[in-house]
């Protein structure tokens, strides 16, 4: 193998020409000028795969030592591969393709990878790069996830640490994201609590980045990096450093009830106790009657949400053919969802949300009234009626797109006056009217479509205590006292 020389260089010219190691100021006396030029190094590396010829050309060293340590690691990398040449033609490519003062791989990085079996030649290869190649190859993903780790990737990912080289990433660099959306969080909060109302309003609508969310953006980096080691062969750390990244818990947060104090609270400061809110049993008999008078075309929808739990999706999905009135059940395998606002139709997330759910007399009553609503809209659209074969449709006959239902529903919950919910919430709300009926945990389990027993217990064990010190004041007042002052 070629030992490589060492040259002293410097950049003068005369008439435009440069001079380089012909130079007269590079010497002084006998022996080199440590003033004037600086130090080089080329090695004769393997041919590549055309067999054409190729140098390691490195310069700009100030002492001889120094290009001749870097030349010796040089050497160095190309003696792993041993007596194969194919390896050897790899780690030249490796420091071919070097940029100019780019420092050399560690000797320990690609001694790892020559470990592992996996290729030499990318360490360049930055995260950014990476995650294109890799969110680009994935298949079999429903549309909703790929539009969840595509977003994962570029809003966080790419533009924080996209220039980052794969194999240098750490959980130190992963953790600095994170502190930057804790940062964005606490600064959309103050806004937010500005008595200016024009400072408030450059928030307005922009919402903060939640623990659950956090861990969801974490996942995505996860998969991508155990991807990256496991089908794409790239040599990481030993470790995901991704796994090693502290979060705040991402445990959902429970929902608590509108009770008289939070709805005074709530008026008077404008804030809500929480992000999960449930309504009272008054306060849903409130709502669904102005929802009946104010939109009946979606106040059956509404009805069955509220009394069944069903999920916005699984509601949006319902075919006539799930919906049996005279044995009093629904049937729920699929759901229509959305996906930047076009419609997917799949099945249900789980096994368990695949179920059965029976109706009580009133709900098949409200859903009786409904179709024969329907069944006026259609004969008044006459040709223009939009068949199809959905359970909950719009005068004109078209189902319902889901974003829609949402943005309908906020609507009629902002001018109806109640304490504020979302369309999800309904589902909890479900949940709370079954508990106040004495319904047990299992039943509402099976009800929702929860795959687990543990997560119905332990998301309405609050709730549950909370309705019942409502109650207990509730059955304290109907006792008439004569000293008892006046609420």
């Amino acid at each position: 193998m070629a030992q490589g020389s060492i040259t002293k260089q410097c950049s003068c010219r005369i008439d435009g020409k440069r001079l380089g190691t012909r130079c007269p100021k590079l010497r002084r006396g006998n022996g080199w000028n440590p003033h004037h030029g600086s130090w080089a190094y080329q090695l004769e590396l393997p041919a590549d795969a055309t067999g054409r010829r190729r140098q390691l050309r490195r310069a700009g060293f100030h002492t001889r030592d120094d290009a001749a340590n870097e030349r010796d690691h040089a050497r160095g990398l190309l003696d792993l591969a041993g007596a194969d040449t194919v390896l050897r033609q790899h780690i030249a490519d490796l420091l071919h393709h070097l940029k100019p003062g780019e420092p050399l791989p560690r000797r320990d990085l690609i001694a790892r990878r020559i470990h592992a079996g996996v290729p030499t030649t990318d360490s360049t290869l930055t995260l950014g790069a990476y995650l294109d190649t890799w969110i680009n190859n994935r298949t079999g993903l429903s549309p909703a996830t790929l539009r969840s780790y595509r977003d994962h990737i570029t809003k966080y990912w790419k533009p924080q640490l996209g220039h980052i080289p794969l194999h240098a990433l750490t959980a130190g660099h992963i953790q600095t994201v994170f502190a930057a959306i804790e940062a964005r969080n606490a600064e959309i909060l103050t806004l937010r609590a500005s008595p200016d109302q024009a400072v408030r309003d450059t928030v307005k609508g922009v919402r903060t980045v939640s623990p659950a969310s956090m861990h969801r953006i974490r996942a995505t980096l996860r998969k991508a990096l155990n991807d990256a080691r496991r089908v794409y062969h790239h040599q990481l750390a030993d470790h995901n450093p991704a796994e090693a990244v502290d979060l705040r818990s991402g445990t959902p947060p429970k929902p608590r009830l509108w009770t008289a104090s939070a709805v005074k609270r709530w008026r008077h400061t404008g804030r809500r106790p929480g992000p999960v809110m449930v309504w009272t049993p008054a306060q849903v008999g409130e709502f669904l009657d102005y929802v009946e008078a104010r939109d009946p075309e979606l106040s059956a929808l509404v009805d069955l949400a509220v009394h069944r739990g069903p999920r916005r999706g699984e509601l949006a999905g319902l075919h006539d053919y799930d919906v049996d009135l005279a044995t009093g059940e629904i049937t729920i395998t699929e759901q229509r969802t959305s996906v930047g606002y076009q419609i997917i139709e799949k099945e249900v997330k789980s096994a368990a949300g695949d179920r059965v759910v029976p109706l009580a007399d009133d709900t098949i009553g409200t859903l009786r009234a409904y179709l024969a609503r329907r069944a006026a809209w259609r004969l008044a659209a006459g040709p223009t009626w939009q068949h199809s074969d959905m359970f909950f449709v719009r005068r004109d006959g078209r189902p319902w797109h889901p974003e829609l239902i949402t943005a309908r529903f906020d609507r009629l919950v902002t001018a109806s006056g109640l304490p504020p919910v979302r369309f999800h919430d309904l589902r909890h709300t479900a949940a709370t009217l079954m508990l106040a009926a004495g319904a047990s945990i299992k039943e509402i389990q099976d009800t929702l479509g929860h795959a687990s027993y543990k997560l119905t217990a332990d998301t309405y064990t609050s709730v549950l205590q909370e309705l019942k010190r409502t109650t207990a004041e509730a059955t304290t007042k109907l006792i008439p006292r004569r000293n008892r002052k006046a609420a």
